[in-house]
């Protein structure tokens, strides 16, 4: 019989399935897990909103954000950060975003893989905030028309509807983070990889530890955008190249990598469960989850959130477009 335990998720971004997730697929494997929002045993937690202020439980924070894991509030972590605290476990976004076994799969015939890719690149964004993935795509358009099919940039008629299912069209896609910080992975290099279409990737400068740097073009290996844009040119113009970038694994030897290997991330989950420790937030004296010292708390932690949120949006616009973001944030 499966020990039961009682979870609850919170502050996740908005299309999260509480009753169908990354983590509750591998805890059931384990325990006989229960969902609950009243007391329950162990609070999975994000970073888009602060609702689990008001939770006494062991906390367990995850982000595939840019942020850091804060071991005064949460009692575990899994965040994409190289971090070597004992109660901190490396899981990169990309491992929630598909199945990471299906990039070990057998590629399909050069042949086939070649006759596919009848387009050259593609830019699919709608944030402006990354004045790197702007430049860069600006500068690769002079060479060749990337077609781009997002509210950013937009210069194509063509609606995606199914996003992966686009990508497999082209040889390459621009495949930039919104930031650059060690560590920080998300879905934007797995997205192409799964239909076989080279990222060109930006953002993790360790990138090369979660993947095979011969199976993808790194912006970190070059010394510039001209450089990385004459690669490009070379194997776009190279199919005897271009294809030997197509047929390398994805991951190092073909193996799936420690951080988002399933079996351990279940075991680290597994761990936590039976780990007995005294929760932080259980710490804390009675008046702190009391109704009027937590509205206080809520209310501020909730005004720095919107605040931080607000700013991201702002990152790397015209002083003139901020003007206008903030009048309208202030109902101008």
């Amino acid at each position: 019989m499966k020990q039961k335990i009682k979870i609850y998720f919170t502050d996740f971004w908005p299309l999260f399935k509480i009753d169908n997730n990354y983590f509750l697929d591998l805890l059931s494997q384990d325990f006989d897990v229960e969902i609950t929002e009243n007391n329950p045993d162990f609070l999975f937690y994000s970073v888009f909103g602060v609702n689990h202020l008001k939770y006494r439980c062991t906390k367990i924070f995850f982000t595939g954000e840019n942020r850091r894991p804060d071991f005064d509030e949460c009692d575990w972590a899994f965040s994409f950060d190289f971090n070597n605290h004992d109660r901190h476990f490396r899981l990169p976004l990309y491992a929630l975003f598909a199945d990471v076994e299906q990039l070990i799969l057998p590629k399909p015939p050069i042949e086939q893989l070649l006759a596919e890719k009848t387009r050259f690149c593609n830019f699919i964004y709608s944030n402006p905030g990354c004045k790197k993935r702007n430049e860069f795509f600006m500068k690769l358009s002079k060479y060749k028309k990337v077609d781009s099919a997002g509210r950013l940039y937009r210069n194509m008629s063509e609606r995606v509807i199914d996003k992966v299912a686009f990508v497999r069209m082209y040889k390459f896609t621009i495949a930039f983070e919104n930031e650059s910080f060690p560590g920080y992975t998300t879905e934007k290099i797995m997205e192409p990889m799964l239909v076989n279409s080279v990222p060109i990737y930006w953002g993790n400068p360790l990138v090369d530890r979660d993947f095979n740097p011969k199976s993808f073009l790194n912006y970190h290996e070059f010394n510039n955008d001209e450089a990385l844009i004459d690669k490009i040119i070379e194997l776009d113009n190279n199919d005897d190249l271009f294809s030997q970038m197509l047929l390398e694994p994805y991951f190092h030897n073909n193996e799936i990598n420690e951080f988002v290997d399933k079996n351990s991330v279940r075991k680290q989950l597994y761990k936590i469960i039976n780990t007995q420790i005294t929760s932080i937030a259980s710490t804390k004296p009675d008046y702190y989850f009391e109704e009027p010292f937590l509205n206080v708390r809520i209310n501020s932690a909730s005004a720095k959130f919107r605040i931080n949120h607000n700013f991201r949006k702002l990152k790397g616009l015209s002083v003139q477009k901020v003007k206008i973001k903030l009048d309208k944030m202030r109902g101008k």
